[in-house]
């Protein structure tokens, strides 16, 4: 079943095939009711997309997934769905943290994925955000870790993710106090890798996911699965790591395919999946 016919029969969750451009998926959360709040709802049905792109058997030559927020929603996610979380008991919440989580099923995918932060990204959202590889932000995002004022921790992988990206002490202020910060000091800190202006925003989403759409496959899974090592191992197991995958390639035949096309001056083939 193809992903869009996947999306279709869903309520808060859509998915468009090569969007923004050839070789691209752009996932949608469309619940402008909720600000795009993360409910079991939605957090279904974006788990179920994700296990379609990342399928090596699925119809389609998936190569970059945009995720983003709904522009009717004023967000990319406004984080969890507070009601959700407010009856649970320790059982029953230990149960929803269960692995894998809408968290890991977007920072798991096989493919590159690029957030496309259109409005607020706070608690989850920031969250499913730092799941993502790369981050850019629309000039008037707002993003933050408010669980704190709620009595709770982030609970989606921020005490992890964050401080590999901004640091201990960045990751400390924003968790311990749950200030909510604009794109730019976002950017500062490298929370977001990307601040754009309104009539720059999507022909830069655009030109980054065809940036990394027209490249191999195979090579995109490798250099991302080399990549996110880095922050579980120890530097000389990582470098390890790495010349394995490097090496593996030339079992596959990318890198005589992307030598020969340099060589001859021509656009490499890329035919594996």
């Amino acid at each position: 079943m193809t992903i869009e016919r996947i999306a279709a029969d869903h309520e808060h969750v859509r998915a468009a095939t090569d969007d923004p451009v050839e070789g691209a998926v752009t996932i949608t959360i469309d619940r402008p009711e909720a600000r795009n709040a993360l409910d079991g709802t939605v957090r279904r049905e974006l788990k179920a997309l994700c296990a379609a792109i990342d399928d090596p058997d699925g119809e389609e030559d998936v190569r970059v997934v945009v995720l983003t927020g709904s522009d009717e929603s004023g967000a990319f996610v406004a984080g969890a769905d507070v009601e959700d979380l407010r009856d649970r008991n320790y059982r029953e919440q230990r149960r929803a943290s269960e692995r894998p989580r809408v968290y890991e099923a977007v920072a798991d995918l096989r493919q590159p994925v690029v957030a496309r932060i259109n409005g607020h990204a706070l608690g989850g959202g920031c969250e499913l955000a730092q799941a993502c590889d790369v981050r850019i932000a629309h000039e008037d995002a707002t993003l933050g870790q408010p669980e704190i004022g709620l009595g709770l921790i982030p609970g989606g992988g921020a005490t992890q993710r964050l401080p590999r990206l901004v640091g201990e002490g960045q990751a400390m202020r924003l968790i311990l106090t749950g200030e909510l910060i604009d794109a730019a000091e976002a950017a500062e800190i490298g929370l977001v890798d990307e601040v754009c202006e309104e009539g720059e925003f999507d022909d830069r989403v655009s030109d980054l996911a065809g940036s990394i759409a027209e490249k191999s496959p195979v090579a995109l899974e490798h250099a991302k699965r080399a990549v996110r090592a880095g922050s579980r191992m120890g530097l000389d197991d990582g470098i390890e790591y790495e010349a394995e995958l490097f090496a593996g390639l030339f079992a596959t035949g990318t890198p005589q395919e992307g030598i020969d096309a340099f060589l001859e001056d021509r656009d490499p083939e890329w035919n594996e999946r």
